[in-house]
């Protein structure tokens, strides 16, 4: 009889793809679920990067191995695009590392820079993949809590000394998944300054670092002085150009770090298809869309947190990301409040737990669906007579 190995039986279960079966099942029973649980961008991809695509794939140049570690057009577009945005300047060649996906280097990240038994800090609530890396690395991880009284920051004066002097990396991620908090530049700067002091590698996931207000745009950790020296920021097309399923990411940063995804990588993967880049290159290089989709999720959000306050449902007051984070009334624990919207009214949303402990108490919204399906949800949760 073929058994898994011990490391995939430790392998936490997938949180989203139990979310999933159970919207599924409702909708197999024909029930019209309204789906607030699900992170996955609504939106179609900016037609000029699809162009972009088709004209690359009629290319027969592209249809050869990969280079492994990316084509540098693309490195260079990333390179190009970061200080454009944020005024950081890359190398393309030494601080650029191409990635299927951010999710990809978020795992490989602690095999390549830990050791058995070294630690990684985690927050909490936060991705849970980011326990995929720790089971299969064969580490250790101690969990910063992220309180709403501190904006959902880690405050690193309250972490074990002791466990502090175990730990190799840090994981960080602003806007945040799953409450939509965003960081300042003066915490990267005091995470800059905490990660030399105590010889820590960090990785900072910027999967939503276009999403945010005019009034507050998301800060890049690699724009505090000194962030190159320590640390990796990883930045995916996924959510800022609606090409979640295209798997297009890349790493950017401490050239170390770069250097350590590329051999990993070069024994895991070839690389990405070249078409691929292509239209990954134009993506960053147009922005297309981008201005729209951030003023579509913002009015969602307004739609949403304004219609459950009339309910007396107050959200916390986040703007980044796409996402809305809101409290569970009293008498019910995150999970048997989104099993109860589910099976009353036919709402899913995402209980906070399933991001960690730190989440108990909250559920995640997101804000994918159209704004009139978003205060439908809350006329239906209306009839419930819950007391926030």
């Amino acid at each position: 009889m073929i058994q898994k190995s011990k490391i995939l039986q430790e392998l936490p279960p997938q949180f989203f793809a139990h979310l999933v079966q159970q919207v599924n099942q409702k909708i197999a029973e024909g029930q019209d679920v309204i789906n607030l649980g699900q992170g996955n961008p609504d939106q179609p991809t900016p037609s000029g990067i699809i162009e972009t695509l088709q004209q690359a794939v009629e290319n027969p140049l592209n249809h050869k191995y990969s280079q492994f570690r990316g084509n540098q057009f693309f490195k260079q577009a990333a390179a190009d695009f970061y200080l454009e945005h944020y005024g950081v300047t890359l190398d393309p060649e030494t601080e650029i590392a191409v990635m299927g996906g951010s999710k990809i280097g978020l795992v490989e990240l602690p095999l390549a820079l830990l050791n058995p038994g070294d630690r990684l800090l985690l927050p909490d609530p936060g991705y849970p993949d980011y326990l995929s890396g720790v089971v299969l690395a064969q580490i250790e991880k101690e969990l910063l809590p992220l309180l709403p009284e501190n904006g959902y920051l880690p405050d690193y004066e309250t972490v074990d000394k002791e466990k502090l002097e175990q730990a190799k990396l840090l994981f960080l991620n602003y806007p945040n998944n799953p409450t939509g908090a965003q960081a300042t530049s003066e915490f990267f700067d005091q995470t800059v300054s905490f990660a030399k002091e105590h010889e820590i590698a960090v990785v900072h996931d910027f999967a939503y670092g276009a999403l945010g207000t005019n009034e507050e745009a998301p800060v890049s950790f690699l724009q505090s002085s000194g962030a190159k020296e320590v640390g990796v920021e990883l930045y995916t097309l996924s959510k800022t150009y609606n090409m979640a399923g295209w798997r297009i990411a890349f790493a950017a940063g401490n050239a170390e770090i770069i250097e350590a995804i590329n051999i990993i990588q070069d024994h895991l993967f070839v690389g990405l298809f070249p078409a691929l880049q292509e239209a990954g290159a134009y993506a960053l290089k147009s922005n297309e869309k981008v201005d729209e989709l951030v003023a579509l999720y913002n009015r969602r959000r307004k739609a949403f947190v304004e219609a459950a306050a009339q309910i007396g449902w107050q959200a916390y007051p986040s703007t980044g990301a796409f996402y809305a984070w809101m409290p569970v009334p009293k008498g019910y624990t995150s999970r048997s409040f989104a099993e109860f919207l589910l099976n009353e009214v036919a709402v899913a949303v995402a209980p906070g737990n399933g991001f960690g402990d730190g989440g108990e108490g909250y559920v995640r919204v997101g804000l994918l669906v159209e704004e009139e399906r978003l205060q439908e949800a809350i006329a239906r949760i209306a009839t419930l007579n819950l007391t926030f």
